[in-house]
């Protein structure tokens, strides 16, 4: 387990390995640079998804208590993802719960343009990110639900049997010079990028409490055999009191193919063939707004 010690020099040059391609003040054999360098380097589409969530799985309380569930260091390490990532994902649902900023504030660094999957236009234009000023937000809805004008980029995608694809929400994404994506929440977004072998790392941090109910951090489909599981090449560093699987998604073998198949962002749980349970749960949340 490689743990991380940041220091203002290597925050530095990450930052500027981002928007320069200048890392000749790192080594290799620094675990900043092994964790972080694989998003401020990329130059083409590079998709991370991000999760903290306690041991055993939860991101909040039943109640929608998500505070607190990752320590200090933790929270920095999100903030360091989103500074590094050009745009941040999340679905309508985590903001209507959390109404969140998805700014970056535990460290020095640019503040990423805040993306929101809203298929069938459910936000207000009340929630804080629309007024805050802190970064541009757009809005991404099913062309055939157009809503209310928000004070947002709306962009409108096709409708397929199940929803936005999430291959169609990167490219127009893409399109507007956004190719370092953060995909942080919900859980159902998370897995519509996951399913649809679109994430490059897939970053589960893990800190030391018990909830024991509550929403998950991913849902992805259910698979019937442990032989089907995915097992991605991970690395383990400790961030404070929590630990960070650093997953690499796209060096493994997706254990679900779905031959032929269009994977997209589903309009409901039972497009995107979760169990009872996991419909039953309500969208996850990320504990720091």
């Amino acid at each position: 387990m490689r743990s991380i010690q940041m220091t203002d020099q290597t925050w530095a040059c990450l930052l500027a390995l981002k928007d320069k391609g200048e890392s000749t003040a790192l080594g290799q054999a620094d675990p900043a640079l092994s964790l972080y360098g694989p998003i401020a380097g990329a130059r083409g589409r590079f998709v991370l998804a991000q999760v903290g969530q306690s041991l055993d799985g939860r991101v909040a309380t039943p109640a929608g208590d998500a505070r607190d569930i990752s320590c200090p260091e933790g929270i920095a390490h999100l903030h360091r993802c989103r500074a590094l990532a050009d745009a941040v994902i999340v679905g309508a649902t985590t903001v209507q719960m959390d109404n969140p900023r998805l700014s970056v504030r535990a460290v020095v660094g640019p503040n990423p343009v805040r993306v929101v999957i809203d298929c069938h236009a459910a936000l207000t234009g009340e929630e804080r990110l629309f007024h805050d000023g802190l970064a541009p937000v757009i809005v991404i809805r099913s062309e055939d639900t157009p809503g209310k004008a928000l004070k947002a980029e709306t962009i409108l995608l096709p409708r397929a049997a199940c929803g936005l694809a999430p291959d169609a929400i990167l490219n127009c994404l893409e399109q507007r010079g956004l190719r370092r994506i953060l995909v942080e929440g919900g859980a159902r977004t998370i897995a519509r990028f996951v399913d649809a072998g679109l994430v490059d790392r897939l970053h589960v941090s893990i800190a030391p409490l018990i909830i024991g109910s509550g929403p998950p951090g991913i849902a992805l489909s259910p698979i019937e055999q442990l032989a089907n599981a995915r097992r991605p090449v991970s690395t383990l560093y400790l961030l404070g009191e929590d630990i960070l699987f650093d997953c690499e998604l796209k060096t493994t073998t997706r254990s679900l193919r779905r031959q032929g198949q269009q994977i997209e962002m589903a309009d409901t749980a039972e497009a995107a063939g979760l169990t009872e349970h996991a419909r039953a749960e309500t969208a996850p949340r990320q504990n720091v707004a």
